[in-house]
């Protein structure tokens, strides 16, 4: 008994401070920097100075002073017409500091992030975006699964309960 409770006391001395490190957040970075930190999950701080909006209904954070020229500027944030009810209305951050959390991807010539979920404004995750390779033919009316696992066939014949040479020859009284 004195074992388990010494080891149990060593394991969670060692992992409190791993479990204070994951619990602390990671600063945000300046669009700047983020422009540098492609395919990384990561935090930026911002200043929203417009919110513009395409025909097609693509929303863009203009995070570029007006000072900068377009072409000059290296960052954006995109949040694509699909995703407007899950995003909300955006004007309500022009001319507001703003701290978005998302991957930064190559757009366009440029380094942006895209803004699928309100959420994203508080630290949270994107919106799930399903892989459209591994979803091809897939219909959730369908009654077999989207893959071919060997795992779900069945291996070999059917068995029932009990075969016929498996069974036993009853005596008559």
């Amino acid at each position: 008994m004195l074992l388990r409770r010494s080891c149990g006391l060593v394991w969670f001395a060692a992992a409190a401070p791993l479990a204070m490190l994951a619990a602390k957040p990671n600063p945000c970075v300046s669009v700047e920097e983020a422009g540098r930190l492609l395919n990384k999950d990561i935090c930026i701080s911002a200043h929203v100075y417009d919110v513009v909006q395409l025909t097609d209904g693509t929303r863009y954070l203009d995070v570029c002073s007006p000072q900068t020229s377009d072409e000059d500027c290296r960052f954006t944030i995109m949040s694509p017409w699909q995703d407007r009810d899950e995003v909300g209305e955006l004007t309500k951050y022009r001319d507001m500091d703003v701290q978005v959390r998302g991957v930064v991807r190559p757009m366009h010539g440029r380094a942006g992030m895209l803004l699928s979920h309100a959420r994203q404004f508080h630290g949270g995750p994107p919106k799930f975006q399903p892989n459209p390779k591994l979803a091809r033919g897939f219909d959730a009316g369908q009654d077999r699964p989207p893959i071919r696992d060997p795992n779900l066939r069945s291996q070999g014949t059917p068995r029932s309960f009990m075969n016929a040479r498996d069974r036993e020859e009853r005596t008559g009284k």
